[in-house]
């Protein structure tokens, strides 16, 4: 969907100013959100995909206004909430028991078989490669289009700045799990899957570098011939 979480090419929004040595986790509280994900991903409460939707579900000043790991949080209290993996009741009273104790160590759960499952999950991913026996419709060194029309209201991998460009695929992938379906509970539905290369004047116009190019990762659908 269009968001304020697409914000590729936009401008406005002030200088990247990265932190000099930024640790990792700024707060104890990331480092269990992070661990959280993979979790209740396991235990069915959403896919990649479902999480990535509901993340961009969050009001744009919230968004805009609230840490990275905010943004994860959200999204698994809306589909922990969904599965029933937390009661809404005894999450606010839990949230209420914290603000007002705030010095007090939460609880540990130990749990080696998840903790070795999740560390092979988070150091090495999963594999969203699927078989199709569609043959692909386009090849290495093919022109392409990206659809310029308008966005769905759901989740989707087509960013903004990329409709209506045209760029040269330079690496086809197979089939992979399709997001825009998957996002939305219609199944993995994979599609083929390419790189395709953008000169950097073809997406940012004449005050760009000269030599720049930008690579992107583009479904089948997503595309038309050039």
């Amino acid at each position: 969907m269009d968001g304020i979480h697409d914000l590729g090419g936009r401008a406005g929004f002030g200088p990247i100013n990265p932190e000099v040595d930024e640790p990792v986790f700024h707060s104890d509280w990331e480092r269990s959100v992070l661990v959280m994900f993979p979790a209740m991903a396991m235990a069915g409460a959403f896919n990649l995909d479902e999480f990535r939707g509901a993340m961009e579900q969050i009001p744009p000043h919230d968004y805009i206004t609230s840490q990275y790991y905010e943004h994860w949080m959200h999204a698994m209290v809306h589909y922990g909430t969904r599965s029933g993996i937390f009661d809404p009741e005894d999450l606010e009273r839990r949230t209420r028991y914290y603000l007002e104790h705030a010095d007090e160590v939460p609880p540990r759960r130990q749990d080696p078989d998840m903790v070795a499952a999740l560390t092979t999950l988070i150091a090495e991913g999963d594999d969203y490669r699927r078989p199709v026996t569609r043959e692909a419709a386009y090849a290495i060194g093919d022109k392409v289009v990206v659809r310029a029309d308008a966005s769905p209201n759901t989740h989707t991998r087509r960013a903004g700045y990329i409709r209506g460009r045209t760029g040269e695929v330079v690496a086809a992938h197979g089939g992979y799990i399709y997001p825009d379906t998957n996002a939305v509970g219609a199944g993995e539905q994979p599609e083929h899957l390419y790189t395709v290369k953008f000169s950097a004047s073809e997406l940012w116009g004449d005050t760009a570098e000269h030599q720049g190019a930008n690579y992107f990762d583009v479904w089948e659908p997503y595309l038309q011939p050039a």
